[in-house]
C-alpha cells in the first residue's frame, strides 16, 4: 500500500519525488519495527482485505515540549475512503501516542490544491496548522 500511497501523491504533483523499491522498503519496515519507534496500523475491510494503514514515528523536540509522534504515511484505499476507515486509523493512531506519552501528533500534506481533500480531513480530526513547509535534503 505504501507504493500506492507514493503513486497516488506523484500522479498528483506530476513529479516522480519519490524512488520506491518494495524490496527495500520491506527491509526498512522490519528494521524500524525492531527498533520500537516505528508503528504500524492496518484496517482490514471485507474478507480482511487491506484497506488502509497509518505509521507513526516517535521524535522529540524543545518546541514540542518533549516526545511527540509523527505520522509518515496514512493510506486508505479508494474504494474504502468516505467509510470512516481513515478516522478510525487515526483514533488508534492518537490513543496509541497518549499511551507512549506523546505531547502531540504532527502530520505534513503539501500546500497544494490537489490535497485540499486530505487537508480538509487532518482539520476534521484536530489538526491545526502549525506554520511552514516540509523540506528535505537528500544526504
Amino acid at each position: 500500500m505504501v507504493g500506492e500511497l507514493l503513486d497516488e501523491i506523484m500522479r498528483a504533483i506530476g513529479t516522480p519525488a519519490f524512488n520506491f523499491k518494495l524490496d527495500g522498503a520491506a527491509a526498512n519496515l522490519r528494521d524500524f519495527i525492531g527498533r520500537e519507534r516505528y508503528f504500524v496500523f492496518v484496517a482490514t475491510g471485507a474478507e480482511a482485505a487491506p484497506a488502509g494503514f497509518i505509521t507513526l514515528c516517535e521524535s522529540y523536540a524543545l518546541y514540542a515540549e518533549g516526545t511527540f509522534g509523527i505520522v509518515p504515511e496514512f493510506y486508505v484505499r479508494p474504494p474504502f475512503r468516505s467509510q470512516a476507515v481513515g478516522r478510525r486509523l487515526m483514533e488508534e493512531a492518537k490513543a496509541f501516542g497518549r499511551t507512549r506519552g506523546w505531547k502531540r501528533l504532527e502530520v505534513t500534506t503539501p500546500p497544494l490544491p490537489q490535497f485540499d481533500r486530505t487537508l480538509a480531513f487532518y482539520e476534521r480530526e484536530e489538526f491545526s496548522v502549525a506554520g511552514g513547509r516540509k523540506l528535505k535534503v537528500v544526504l
